[in-house]
């Protein structure tokens, strides 16, 4: 198993893209810390992962609050003496075009998208420093990458992600930590399920693959990521959007 003794703790756990990877490194032995603020959803989650890999267990966590992300990695390096991976998952959007976005709507997607990055990664790297060794992958964006019509707050945030995991990269990396970031494209999860249905068979037209990818897909190059499979990659952004962009 690639992640047999490994313990991961994966935000944003609760559905889609965070379920899928959760199941998926459970399926490779990892011990998963599946954080999510939304407990009932997560408690489910849970469950289903616990059938694969039973010492996995649940935090409520809003990664907004740094001082509930610091009392979630004290309470993980305590109890599991180590901490191997983060995948930096967690996202929301609140989509509108530039002139009428609010003051609300980018302060929301910044605050979790952004911030929250921020405080879980600089929290977890303070013990994977102190160990010598870690796996931090941030999920970005094809929105970050290449814009996207209605997104300036969210595209701004995984741009920033973005960013943030290259200068993580040349400063964590003499320190054993490889940092790099995923960047899905238009995936079907919950969140684009909510794009109109004339947008989605668009991008699925466009798509070389002619389909839109699954949240196993994206959770398949987390795997790789946190695996001992890429421990020369660093700093990489690695695309996952079927050829979208070709």
């Amino acid at each position: 198993m690639r992640l047999q003794g490994k313990v991961a703790i994966i935000t944003g756990a609760a559905r889609g893209i965070g379920l899928a990877t959760a199941l998926r490194f459970a399926e490779e032995g990892a011990q998963v810390i599946l954080c999510d603020v939304d407990e009932i959803l997560a408690k489910a989650t849970e469950a289903e992962v616990n059938r694969i890999s039973p010492s996995s267990w649940f935090a409520k966590l809003d990664v907004t609050d740094r001082g509930s992300v610091d009392a979630l990695v004290r309470q993980v390096q305590d109890g599991c003496k180590h901490i191997d991976i983060l995948i930096n998952n967690a996202g929301v959007t609140a989509d509108a075009q530039f002139l009428k976005m609010t003051p609300e709507q980018w302060d929301r997607v910044v605050d979790v998208n952004l911030k929250g990055v921020f405080h879980c990664t600089q929290s977890v790297a303070a013990v994977m420093v102190q160990q010598g060794w870690g796996k931090i992958v941030n999920a970005a964006s094809m929105a970050g990458l290449y814009g996207n019509f209605g997104q300036t707050n969210y595209a701004a945030t995984k741009a920033g992600v973005i960013g943030m995991t290259r200068v993580w990269a040349r400063e964590l990396g003499r320190k054993g930590i490889c940092v790099n970031a995923v960047a899905p494209g238009f995936i079907d999860t919950e969140m684009t399920q909510k794009v109109p249905e004339k947008v989605r068979l668009m991008v699925t037209e466009k798509t070389p693959l002619g389909r839109m990818g699954t949240a196993r897909d994206v959770a398949n190059a987390y795997l790789f990521l946190a695996s001992d499979e890429s421990n020369f990659i660093n700093g990489a952004v690695i695309s996952v959007d079927g050829g979208l962009v070709i």
